[in-house]
């Protein structure tokens, strides 16, 4: 009975550990620095729909990927939309330059840590993930679709489902500034 519990305990560990992470959700922090030394901090881009790549330099699927999303950079970039790029394979800021210089001229593209990939997207560290992992932002910093750590292709790298998911949050009512609430009066009793 105890042998039981225990395997049904490691079991249910083991499930929880490669769970994904829960949709929608506040983005977490990132800060990706460009080869200049220049930083591209995601709460910068709110109000903005962004998708955010992260990308294996030597990688063919994240190559082509990137080469999607600098068109929809200059397609959707006026309407509110930012592609950024992560090269996390050990990438240092030169390698980064060359692949934003080869394949992603209309979006910036920087080094960053595996484990900064992890966190952002609410991966186990036992997972090994395919590339390139994708999430997409929304106007209001929330993350509405990312891929999973799964080797397959992925409905996110399809060109017809992302312009759909990214035409759909753009038309969603840009995140607007606060407005303070009228001061309320009293009237006075006679």
């Amino acid at each position: 009975m105890r042998s039981l519990a225990l395997t049904t305990a490691l079991l249910t560990l083991g499930a929880t550990a490669f769970a994904a992470a829960p949709i929608p959700r506040p983005a977490a922090p990132l800060d990706i620095v460009d080869s200049t030394g220049k930083h591209f901090v995601l709460s910068n881009y709110k109000g903005k729909v962004v998708v955010v790549q992260f990308l294996l330099t030597t990688c063919p699927h994240c190559q082509a990927f990137s080469q999607l999303l600098d068109k929809l950079q200059a397609e959707y970039g006026p309407k509110g939309f930012q592609a950024v790029g992560a090269a996390v394979n050990e990438a240092t800021p030169e390698m980064a330059k060359d692949y934003h210089d080869h394949y992603a001229q209309a979006f910036p593209v920087g080094p960053l840590n595996h484990d900064v990939v992890y966190t952002f997207m609410g991966m186990s560290i036992m997972e090994r993930p395919g590339f390139p992992q994708i999430a997409v932002i929304d106007r209001k910093g929330q993350v509405r679709e990312q891929t999973s750590s799964a080797m397959e292709r992925q409905p996110l790298q399809d060109e017809m489902h992302l312009r759909a998911l990214v035409e759909k949050l753009l038309a969603e009512r840009p995140v607007s500034a606060a407005v303070p609430p009228r001061p309320v009066t009293a009237s006075a009793k006679p």
